[in-house]
């Protein structure tokens, strides 16, 4: 795994998969009230993967999405940051209807809880695994679920909810979804306490907090 950081987020690019294994960023309410519009840019290799990052050629007439991992939506407040959103080491196979349903409503509350909560930091990936299916010639592998995890500071304390969510369509309530970090970690073997966040505390790290978030 090699870590590549962009100007406006970070990523770990596995070349095995041909995807980041995950992606993070930071999100606030200020960057928030500075949407612009701007046009879609074509999907490109990242220059800053020595391997270089699956062609986007390989989605092609597979029924598959460009999936992002950091959202374009999210990024809107300046045109580098949300070209930088179209680098092929930023999306994931996802299928269609997950990305335009479950995904995208879970996007959707990030961006209403990075409004009513100042600044969060998130992490997203697939749960790249042996024997997943692949797509293209660089056999990009098919993640069955994905994870996102949401982090904010509250009382001088980090609260933390991640989501597991199937690589498929479903109507369930996002809430549903909720799981525990110790949950993402085994599951990935990563270690997202350790990478990504400096201090969480014990009793944060354990606890399926959902209840801490506002679902309305």
């Amino acid at each position: 795994m090699s870590i590549i950081r962009h100007k406006h987020f970070f990523l770990s690019y596995s070349e095995e998969h041909e995807q980041a294994e995950w992606a993070a960023y930071y999100l606030t309410a200020q960057s928030q009230t500075q949407r612009h519009c701007y046009d879609r840019p074509y999907f490109r290799q990242d220059p800053l993967v020595d391997t270089e990052s699956a062609h986007w050629r390989n989605y092609k007439d597979t029924g598959y999405d460009k999936g992002h991992l950091v959202p374009a939506a999210d990024m809107r407040f300046s045109e580098e940051a949300y070209n930088e959103t179209f680098f092929t080491s930023n999306v994931s196979p996802q299928n269609k209807a997950f990305n335009a349903g479950v995904w995208n409503r879970l996007e959707q509350k990030v961006r209403y809880w990075a409004d009513k909560y100042s600044a969060l930091f998130v992490v997203t990936g697939g749960i790249l695994e042996d024997d997943l299916i692949t797509i293209g010639e660089e056999e990009v592998s098919v993640p069955e679920y994905f994870f996102k995890i949401v982090v904010r500071v509250q009382n001088d304390s980090l609260v933390m909810i991640p989501f597991l969510i199937p690589n498929a369509e479903s109507d369930a309530p996002l809430y549903t979804f909720a799981t525990t970090i110790d949950t993402i970690e085994q599951i990935t073997g990563i270690n997202f306490n350790q990478k990504l966040v400096e201090r969480i505390e014990e009793k944060i790290k354990k606890e399926l907090s959902y209840k801490e978030w506002s679902f309305s």
